[in-house]
């Protein structure tokens, strides 16, 4: 996300610093982490510059790749862990052009194997996972507001207000926003 000056968010720039960070841990070039996510180098280069936000795809490939939720990966460009986290201090990130906004409601802590994220798709929003960022990662998720289809293991489950899904993530995942209204929904995440 960019600011109305066209500066990267102060997330964002964390977050590129972090994402370098972790490829040079590695020991990776740009080309060898294009390979291993499916994410151009490109992009790869520009997200590492803060001249881009990755889109919550691209952002899950490479969660996947360093064996990270995406909670934890922006956990990590926070400041240090906390035991309390306000509502207005948690940390949001947006990827505008899929219609997808996130929140990390659980105070981050790298040691924790469980985290509670709030997400919101528009109307029609379609989200699309090729692959879990952790095999076998377990979710639970609980619409607060609207209309959602999800896809795991190529079965959908129509789900609408207060419908709580359990699944064990082995592969792609599809969100999908059904309803006219935007799908507000509290997803449990549980390293396995």
């Amino acid at each position: 996300m960019r600011h109305d000056d066209g500066a990267p968010d102060l997330v964002d720039t964390r977050l590129a610093a972090r994402l370098a960070e972790l490829r040079a841990e590695h020991g990776w070039s740009l080309g060898e982490l294009a390979e291993r996510s499916g994410v151009s180098r490109s992009t790869l280069s520009r997200a590492e510059r803060a001249e881009t936000s990755p889109t919550a795809a691209q952002l899950n490939r490479l969660c996947a790749v360093y064996g990270r939720t995406m909670s934890r990966l922006l956990g990590e460009v926070e400041a240090g862990p906390a035991l309390l986290v306000r509502a207005d201090e948690q940390p949001r990130w947006e990827d505008a052009a899929a219609g997808f906004a996130r929140r990390s409601v659980s105070p981050p802590h790298a040691g924790l194997r469980g985290e509670l994220v709030e997400g919101r798709l528009a109307p029609g929003a379609d989200l699309a996972y090729d692959r879990p960022p952790v095999p076998g990662l377990e979710q639970h998720l609980w619409v607060l507001a609207g209309e959602l289809e999800v896809t795991s293991q190529d079965v959908p489950h129509r789900l609408g207000t207060g419908d709580c899904l359990r699944m064990r993530v082995w592969g792609p995942t599809r969100f999908r926003c059904t309803g006219p209204r935007e799908a507000r929904y509290v997803l449990a995440v549980v390293l396995p």
